[in-house]
């Protein structure tokens, strides 16, 4: 228990707020500030007070255990990085404005590391040469900075935060796919150990790269992403990766021909539907996004944008990470502005159709079935109606290009989906060798070739599971620990400390013992009133409360509080060391 030492409150930087604050919206945040774990240095960017410390320590020690037994080995690489590894990788500019740039004195040129992928190829392309050496992985638990435009949520996004991120190298992918496994199942038992209940899904593997990737999504209403899954199968993808099947039914056949209908004003779905008196999903979304173009060379000129024609139900969403992914279509998506449209179609968004259109039209899986269907006329304050998809629009390809919605059928042909808000706490990446190949970390194979190192990258947000573990675990006392993450173990409160020598000398006397036992305590003795240090006992979410009153000790007992349950027990005062070791599993 070496690190997690047994507190006194009137030595302790005990800093919990009454009120909440103002600028909290969702309760981890809310609770964090309250509790005493962190406050504010600038936007997206936190002190952590000792109480939020020693959370974060117990995460830290859970991850290392585990990482450990998996024969990752731990290393620390600086935040400063030179920008020209990321020159190297090709990510300096294709990262974005998230990548926070600096220069020093002398002009030289850095970035703070928002994760350390060219760091550690640069490394392991200097100090691993031979096959022999393979598999390595390396990891370490650092401060991570990202310039996030709009820090949210306190530290769930923030722009400063700590992150577990590991990298392991191989000869092959056969090995590659050994180590996936290997940090799957660690991150599985981390999880577990922390008492979260989360979902591995299948993820897009975003500005890292790689081409397979899951994330571990702890389930809260408050999470930022939506995770589908299914009610008869362990199948799990965040949204953003969840296949939409093509419904089974047959499209209808044609009715009367398309005609023109007027409908002023009319520039979302349901406006339109309105006016034409006809339910959303029977009209048709028409969206333009720029075709894929290639870098131009400096001194260059651009070549024309192409744009791309996008048709989707009127009451379904574009899924922008999987239509990126579609060959020909810019990535990440580039929708038309409003005077490329225009120009290219002659009127306005609101008004956009396939018919007649002069481009690439791609239709959604649901929206190839449709028949007899309402679409813009590509000309302001009208509409076409009884459209028909062969009969009126020729030349069409087919791709999934939605969201998968409540009740679709999973994609591995198990039982229909459900949809569940998630935090995402980790995600285990197979970059095969996007990082290597750029930047020469290559060794020499047993036919004495040279070949880049297969990479797999592997990170766990610290700072967010504290976060996402209230998120899971709180009520309207304060926040309720799982034991393994509680900052303290047992609290000790001792009323009318000041006007009882008894009181005291019995608080005394159990401090001792069980700070002698290793337990990690913390012991309120101030001079407050009870019901004050009751709320903070509470607030701070000590799983095991003691309290010690003259009462009591008139009848020889002292009062025990499970903070999960809120159940009472009366324990007699030579018991309750005993009593503590067994709720602690300790005999």
């Amino acid at each position: 228990m070496g690190l997690f030492i047994a507190m006194r409150t009137s030595r302790y930087l005990l800093a919990t707020l009454k009120e909440n604050p103002v600028e909290a919206v969702v309760d981890s945040h809310r609770l964090m500030l309250r509790a005493g774990l962190i406050r504010q240095v600038a936007s997206g960017i936190y002190d952590w007070l000792p109480t939020g410390l020693r959370v974060l320590h117990k995460v830290e020690t859970i991850i290392r255990e585990e990482m450990n037994k998996k024969g990752a080995i731990e290393i620390s690489m600086p935040v400063v990085q030179p920008a020209d590894l990321w020159r190297e990788s090709g990510r300096y500019v294709k990262y974005g404005p998230e990548l926070c740039r600096l220069k020093d004195r002398k002009q030289n040129e850095f970035v703070l590391g928002p994760t350390h992928e060219e760091v550690i190829t640069a490394l392991c392309r200097n100090e691993i040469k031979s096959a022999r050496q393979l598999p390595m992985n390396l990891y370490q638990i650092q401060t991570k900075f990202r310039d996030e435009i709009r820090p949210r949520f306190g530290v769930m996004r923030g722009r400063e935060f700590i992150m577990k991120d590991a990298y392991s190298f191989h000869i092959d992918h056969a090995s590659l796919e050994q180590t996936y496994q290997d940090m799957y199942d660690a991150y599985t038992a981390i999880f577990n150990r922390l008492g979260l209940t989360f979902r591995a899904v299948e993820a897009d593997t975003g500005s890292i790269g790689g081409n397979h990737s899951h994330e571990f999504q702890v389930l809260a209403d408050a999470g930022e992403d939506t995770i589908a899954y299914s009610d008869q199968s362990d199948y799990a993808a965040n949204i953003e990766m969840a296949e939409a099947l093509a419904p089974s039914c047959e499209r209808g056949a044609p009715q009367d021909p398309y005609s023109k209908a007027p409908t002023p004003g009319c520039h979302t779905v349901d406006e339109a539907a309105a006016a034409l008196k006809m339910d959303s999903d029977n009209v048709l979304k028409s969206l333009l996004v720029h075709a894929a173009h290639e870098d131009v060379a400096e001194g260059q000129e651009a070549k024309p944008v192409e744009l791309v024609m996008l048709c989707l139900r009127g009451n379904q969403e574009l899924n922008e990470i999987k239509t990126g992914k579609i060959p020909g279509i810019a990535d990440p998506i580039e929708f038309a502005t409003d005077e490329e449209i225009s120009a290219f179609t002659g009127a306005h968004p609101g008004s956009l159709g396939p018919v007649g259109f002069k481009g690439r039209i791609i239709f959604d899986r649901a929206a190839e079935k449709m028949s007899n269907f309402a679409c813009g006329a590509n000309e302001d304050g009208y509409h076409l109606i009884n459209v028909n998809l062969d009969r009126d629009i020729p030349n069409y390809e087919v791709a999934d290009l939605r969201n998968v919605e409540e009740g679709d059928p999973s994609p591995d042909g198990k039982g229909t989906l459900h949809l569940r808000k998630g935090i995402e706490v980790g995600q285990v990446f197979m970059l095969g060798t996007k990082y290597s190949a750029a930047m020469g970390a290559t060794v020499t194979d047993k036919n004495g070739q040279n070949i880049p190192m297969e990479m797999g990258c592997y990170g766990i947000g610290v700072t967010r599971v504290v976060a996402a573990a209230i998120e899971q675990h709180h009520d309207d006392k304060g926040i309720v620990w799982p034991d393994s993450m509680a900052p303290f173990q047992v609290g000790i409160v001792a009323v009318g400390l000041g006007k009882s020598e008894e009181v005291k000398n019995t608080a005394e006397k159990l401090y001792k013992e069980l700070e002698d036992l290793g337990i990690e305590v913390l012991y309120d003795d101030r001079d407050e009133r009870a019901g004050v240090m009751f709320s903070d006992m509470e607030l701070i979410g000590i799983p095991h409360m003691i309290t010690i009153g003259n009462k009591g000790l008139a009848q020889g007992i002292i009062e025990y509080k499970n903070r999960r349950t809120l159940e009472r027990e009366s324990v007699k005062c030579e018991e309750i060391v005993a009593f503590i070791k067994s709720k602690l599993d300790m005999n």
